[in-house]
């Protein structure tokens, strides 16, 4: 029996998508008969094609293509070309985009093929919910999400209940929650006993990781340790001395541990898809706060697993709340549950 070519294309291999892939070749081993080639952008400070390809098991390929997260016609439409000419040499029966980028070059690389794959696509957060943009970006932004899937005849597929809600209206789709390896996460737990209260956050320091809101939170509480996973374009904006940035990773591990050492998992975020760091936290048995947005409320319930929150005023309270370690533990289990 051959192997059926599965290609992924995305602009950020960074981040939770990092994780995402990362679970994805991992799950669709051999077995599966599927031969996986992730097809990136190296354009972002945060990739280093070396560890990038120490990361991934050896069967899975991976192909270098540049592309940009803005619209840039001149480098898009080269984006589209290469991607076509990748595409009509390997002739992989199944192909999915990974975010707006990645979704709209390769659906519009679709229309120059000279075979017919199967495509699917999945936004990871819709790019006309950001809220880094002009209300003229946003129209535009959803008028494409609204033509692309018809022209290109791709299948949507959400990673979360409210993306699916969006996507039904636009286009239809399925529904995939993204999910992870959780006895592989449980392996690194270990004790942890802090001094000061310590809350973290994992991922890119991007707008809409919302670095400004964090930095004001430290402001407000000094006594507060606030733990940013991650790096970033940002990160100049993160500059109370209660803030501490671990630096760029790409191993997972090197996640996992520093998430270990927190004691609340935070996710103040203006916009999201449905974000494996909260899964992760969760499996951490970490309680979570994070702003009622989508994404988020689609894996925290209120006063169960953690709390969502819509103000610095109601953060810095749920944190009073939170110092309670016979309560942490309480919403870290349920979470885990």
């Amino acid at each position: 029996m051959s192997k059926v070519n599965v290609f992924h294309v995305v602009e950020s291999l960074g981040g939770g998508v990092f994780s995402y892939f990362k679970n994805l070749t991992s799950f669709f081993d051999d077995d599966f008969q599927i031969q996986t080639t992730i097809i990136y952008s190296d354009q972002r400070k945060e990739i280093n094609p070396e560890e990038i390809r120490a990361a991934f098991p050896d069967n899975t390929s991976l192909i270098k293509l540049a592309m940009q997260s803005e619209i840039d016609l001149k480098r898009d439409l080269k984006a589209i070309k290469d991607l076509t000419r990748i595409l009509n040499k390997a002739k992989p029966e199944i192909l999915h985009l990974h975010s707006s980028k990645a979704g709209a070059i390769g659906r519009i690389a679709k229309l120059f093929l000279s075979y017919n794959p199967i495509i699917f696509y999945t936004p990871h957060g819709y790019s006309f919910l950001r809220q880094d943009i002009s209300s003229f970006k946003s129209k535009l932004y959803k008028a494409i999400e609204w033509m692309l899937p018809k022209v290109s005849q791709s299948i949507t597929i959400a990673c979360g209940d409210t993306e699916y809600s969006y996507a039904q209206r636009l286009s239809g789709a399925l529904l995939v929650r993204n999910g992870i390896n959780t006895s592989t996460l449980r392996k690194h737990i270990a004790p942890i006993k802090n001094k000061p209260f310590t809350v973290g956050i994992l991922g890119r320091i991007t707008f809409a990781r919302n670095p400004e809101f964090i930095n004001l939170l430290a402001k407000k509480i000094p006594t507060l340790k606030i733990l940013w996973i991650g790096d970033g374009e940002l990160r100049h904006l993160l500059t109370e001395p209660n803030i501490e940035i671990t630096g760029w990773f790409t191993n997972p591990e090197e996640g996992w541990k520093h998430l270990n050492r927190i004691d609340v998992y935070l996710q103040p975020s203006l916009w999201e898809g449905l974000p494996i760091s909260v899964l992760e936290a969760m499996v951490f048995e970490k309680p979570i706060l994070a702003t009622n947005i989508i994404g988020n409320k689609d894996i925290v319930v209120h006063d169960e697993t953690g709390y969502l929150f819509e103000t610095l005023e109601d953060l810095q309270f749920y944190i009073r709340k939170l110092k309670d370690e016979s309560l942490r533990e309480k919403l870290g289990l349920t979470a885990l549950a």
